[in-house]
């Protein structure tokens, strides 16, 4: 017999500290990222990195950060930089991946991991060559209402689980995205595919997260408006074990008036349904009638939750839920 209480977890980066290098110091990074790095024990961005140098050392200057570059190379070979947090869009988080195994360093990525599954498999691949972990953006996994959510149905509130639905009907003009100077987010090049992988990957992780890998999928994802090159339009099937089946809807055509959110888990004995980008409010209807509504206080550094995870595991003392691993499923279905 062994004591689990004096199993110590391995420390994967060197020193007492987690000294952050950030590429990308971009929208992502001023409320929702980056600020949390600084607040959390044994935490603290050390550098930052941005093509536009004006821009990247205003970032560094608001938020107290003591070195900036434009030069990717010189931020990842920082010797007092021990971590890398790449908060770029999809389509250099592959080429950028590797130069930070390559340097020996971890990574903590933006969503989505990379364009496809096999620029995922990539990145997954390298840093297991580098013995390194490689962990990904998707917070949801670490937020309390998400949480709430899976502890209901872990103790069996709802009974054994029978559907998921998920549902995002939105104008071509999605409230969600509205601050983008840039929105490269429909151009595929750069980010894979559109408004579909951009936030139905939340979505899609966050099943993965509570019912394990998605053993099947099959859609339909097609562009009715025309107004970029991007699908508007994504219908979808999906199972899980245990024969727990979904569906899908992620419209981006639709009138304002009929404009919805929202996922539903159903069981045995009641259900559950929630938002994954608005309220944080979790609803609870059991078959005799009892309704609750949980309300919940997001941080007001909504990544701030799973930075501390990430933080945590790098020194030993904790695990982090969302990897290259689990973050390389969610792309192979999307």
């Amino acid at each position: 017999m062994f004591d689990e209480e004096k199993i110590k977890m391995e420390k994967k980066i060197k020193g007492n500290s987690v000294k952050w290098g950030i590429i990308g110091v971009g929208n992502v990074c001023e409320v929702k990222s980056a600020p949390a790095m600084n607040k959390i024990p044994n935490s603290e961005i050390t550098a930052v990195m941005r093509r536009d140098i004006v821009k990247c050392a205003d970032f560094a200057k608001r938020h107290g950060v003591p070195k900036w570059y434009n030069d990717v190379d010189q931020l990842i070979n920082d010797p007092e930089v021990n971590a890398i947090y790449i908060a770029t869009p999809p389509n250099v988080h592959r080429e950028l991946a590797i130069k930070v195994a390559k340097a020996g360093k971890p990574a903590y990525v933006e969503k989505p991991m990379a364009r496809t599954y096999k620029e995922c498999q990539d990145m997954v691949d390298v840093f297991s060559q580098k013995k390194l972990p490689l962990y990904v953006a998707y917070y949801r996994r670490a937020l309390p209402n998400f949480l709430k959510v899976k502890s209901l149905i872990e103790s069996g509130e709802i009974g054994k689980v029978r559907i998921v639905q998920v549902q995002m009907i939105k104008p071509v003009e999605p409230d969600v995205i509205t601050f983008l100077d840039d929105n490269w987010r429909v151009d595929p090049e750069v980010s894979g595919g559109g408004y579909f992988f951009d936030l139905a990957s939340h979505q899609l992780d966050y099943l993965d997260f509570l019912f394990g890998p998605i053993q099947e999928a099959k859609g339909i994802s097609l562009n009715q408006v025309g107004k970029y090159q991007a699908d508007d339009m994504t219908i979808a099937s999906f199972s899980f074990k245990n024969n727990i089946v979904g569906s899908g809807t992620w419209c981006f055509t639709a009138s304002n008036s009929i404009a919805a959110e929202s996922i539903t888990i159903i069981g045995s004995k009641g259900h559950i349904s929630f938002s994954t980008f608005g309220d944080p409010a979790v609803t609870f209807v059991s078959d005799d009638a009892t309704k609750q509504v949980f309300d919940f206080e997001m941080p007001a550094h909504i990544q701030q939750p799973m930075i501390a995870q990430v933080v945590a595991d790098l020194l030993g003392n904790g695990v982090c839920v969302s990897t290259g691993e689990s973050a390389a499923r969610t792309n192979l279905i999307l």
